[in-house]
């Protein structure tokens, strides 16, 4: 019985990873909580000591030797009990501790099932969980499929360790370049900052600390072939590489690519920056509903205000006279300050500016379903922005 103890032990220790020591506190507390059953004692100079070696039981009273025949079938079940108990706590502890400690790397596992909008997630020896709003939106996986997700936190409950995992987050990104770049890995290139939208678009800013290794070029690898494994595992979401400089004035250039831009101005103390661009680079710069300049401006840490270069900055009145008289038609492309627009607040105009729509002859040449995609701009408030953007356009 001895050796078969140590035996079981030492499968546990191999198959679960618990250290062998638990177990056998685990083993000599549950022994004594059944001798105390069948000795009809609480007292608490019931002692169980365990040969590390042999295997050998003996538990004491006081100082008189219990014999085993004594504890009976009752305590024996007690025991086997209170051992399952403790076995599973120092498995969870284990678990727990393991991931815990993997909190920002990245898990491979299996898509087992989902459970009120949640992935949950086969990871071998337990399960992890992907809530709704970890998900990128575009992204469809089915029971099965091998899935590489982000551990956001690892928490204890009841129940054993919740093992909350990420698609969306941008850690995810950031693992993946770490895999997938050697240079990455070994340090040679630095990523100095990650702005993503999950299931659209990431931009990523490199820096390499060898003036010999191109950062951008070791991150895109021959044809293409290590960023489109990166892009292939977020099932098609765009990754722009951006180039990383301490010059601020060319970082946020290099991270409003693919849009060219003409002047930029900087405001160092309100961390702004003005950029003028050409007609045809607008919708470039700005991107779709936003999120070029947004992911531009949340990978600098700057604001970015974009605009036209034929138009002058807001606040430069002197300019904007002298732009208005000069060239009458310029008048007719801006057709008065959007504010003017029946159903358009500071809260709007700041939306349908973002979204490209930044005058009135815009807005005009606009349709309904167009402005509704813009957030917070419904049916009814489409029809009535777009009636008077082309009664003010029509002056």
């Amino acid at each position: 019985m001895n050796g078969e103890l140590l035996t079981v032990l030492d499968h546990l220790e191999r198959d679960k990873g618990i250290d062998r020591e638990v177990l056998m506190t685990a083993v000599e507390s549950a022994l004594v909580s059944a001798a105390k059953k069948a000795l009809g004692t609480q007292s608490d100079d019931v002692t169980v000591k365990i040969d590390r070696k042999t295997g050998e039981i003996k538990v004491y009273s006081g100082t008189k030797e219990v014999k085993s025949e004594d504890f009976g079938r009752i305590a024996a079940q007690t025991a086997k009990q209170i051992i399952i108990q403790k076995i599973r706590e120092a498995e969870r502890d284990v678990i727990f501790t393991d991931y815990n400690n993997r909190v920002g790397n990245v898990v491979n596992g299996t898509v087992y099932r989902f459970e009120k909008g949640n992935i949950i997630v086969d990871l071998g020896k337990t399960e992890g969980f992907i809530p709704k709003s970890e998900q990128s939106p575009k992204e469809n996986f089915r029971q099965g499929d091998r899935i590489k997700a982000h551990v956001l936190e690892v928490k204890k409950t009841g129940k054993g360790p919740q093992i909350v995992l990420s698609r969306a987050n941008p850690g995810l990104v950031k693992k993946l370049f770490e895999l997938e770049i050697p240079e990455i890995y070994e340090g040679i290139v630095e990523i100095k900052s990650i702005s993503r939208e999950a299931g659209d678009r990431t931009k990523i800013a490199v820096f390499s600390k060898d003036e010999k290794i191109d950062c951008v070029g070791a991150c895109v690898g021959m044809r293409g072939s290590r960023v489109k494994n990166i892009v292939k595992e977020l099932q098609g979401e765009k990754i722009d590489i951006v180039r990383w400089s301490d010059d601020i004035k060319e970082y946020i250039i290099a991270a409003l690519n693919p849009a060219k831009i003409s002047t930029l101005k900087l405001d160092k103390e309100a961390k702004t920056a003005l950029v003028t661009v050409d007609d045809d680079q607008l919708s470039l710069a700005i991107g779709k509903k936003g999120q070029n300049v947004r992911l531009a401006s949340k990978l600098t840490g700057w604001e970015i205000d974009i605009k036209p270069k034929n138009i002058p900055a807001e606040g430069d009145a002197k300019a904007a006279a002298e732009a208005v008289l000069a060239e009458p038609s310029a008048q007719e492309g801006i057709s008065g300050d959007i504010s003017s627009v029946e159903g358009v607040g500071e809260k709007t105009k700041a939306l349908l500016v973002e979204a490209g729509l930044d005058t009135v002859a815009k807005i005009a040449a606009s349709s309904v379903e167009e402005l509704t995609k813009v957030k917070g701009i419904g049916e009814k408030t489409a029809e009535k922005i777009l009636n008077s953007a082309k009664e003010l356009a029509n002056k």
